[in-house]
């Protein structure tokens, strides 16, 4: 009975030694918290010591999208975030910009217009380095891509420069035409002051002989007779002649 006794009583200090050493403890760490150091802009390695001196591990993660001019060692963010409660020996996720550059397809920008290609090449983190315009007469192409010095399908890495020439619409000048005076009939002298006065100029003089058609008028111009032409146009005349 006595030996029963010293058992039980054996069974409940051991019980208790349990109870005090273990359970309890990890009842109490349970409702401890720590706050998560701010450890962004950090060496990755710099970053792990001082999660590790805070009670926290840190996990190695990367970023969706590569971001240029960022180097790869350095944590863009953290998760969970700065200042956050968490219980001793959570793992914090440091995200990490991406290692290597993507590539991308360089897509056929003709016809496009600019803004479009701006946007296009940004989303693509590729440099719009240089944009010369080309004169075209169509008003369809005004700020519309011509031609690209990448040609489309081409893999290029982030970072990368393309240049573009862009068309420009010109204003077509429309010259209001007028047609030629007609001045057959005419003597040398009143065909000349008749088509100055018409906005026209003479030109050479040519003369042919007849003995039937009346002596020193003219009897041909080039342009015809209401020819539509443009102002300071030359007119050529014919006169006749009575003798060789």
């Amino acid at each position: 009975m006595v030996k029963k006794a010293l058992v039980g009583l054996v069974l409940l200090v051991a019980a208790y030694v349990v109870m005090d050493k273990f359970v309890m403890v990890e009842y109490t760490r349970q409702g401890e918290s720590v706050l998560v150091p701010d450890v962004q802009k950090m060496g990755y390695e710099d970053a792990l010591g001082v999660l590790r001196s805070a009670g926290l591990s840190g996990k190695k993660s990367y970023n969706v999208r590569y971001m240029r001019d960022v180097d790869s060692n350095t944590v863009i963010v953290q998760r969970p975030a700065p200042r956050s409660e968490v219980k001793p020996g959570r793992t914090v996720y440091l995200v990490l910009n991406k290692r290597e550059k993507p590539k991308f397809s360089v897509p056929d920008f003709y016809g496009r217009p600019l803004d479009e290609v701006r946007q296009t090449l940004e989303r693509f983190d590729i440099v719009l380095k240089d944009i010369q315009v080309q004169s075209v007469y169509d008003p369809a192409d005004d700020g519309k891509v011509l031609s690209q010095s990448v040609a489309p399908k081409t893999f290029v890495s982030a970072g990368s420069s393309i240049s573009v020439i862009v068309g420009k619409a010109e204003m077509i000048e429309t010259v209001q035409k007028t047609p030629v005076p007609d001045v057959l009939g005419m003597s040398l002298k009143q065909a000349r002051k008749v088509i100055v006065q018409n906005g026209f100029n003479t030109g050479n003089v040519f003369y042919e002989y007849s003995t039937l058609l009346v002596p020193y008028t003219v009897i041909n111009q080039k342009p015809a007779v209401n020819t539509l032409a443009e102002p300071e146009k030359v007119v050529d005349l014919t006169v006749v002649i009575d003798e060789e």
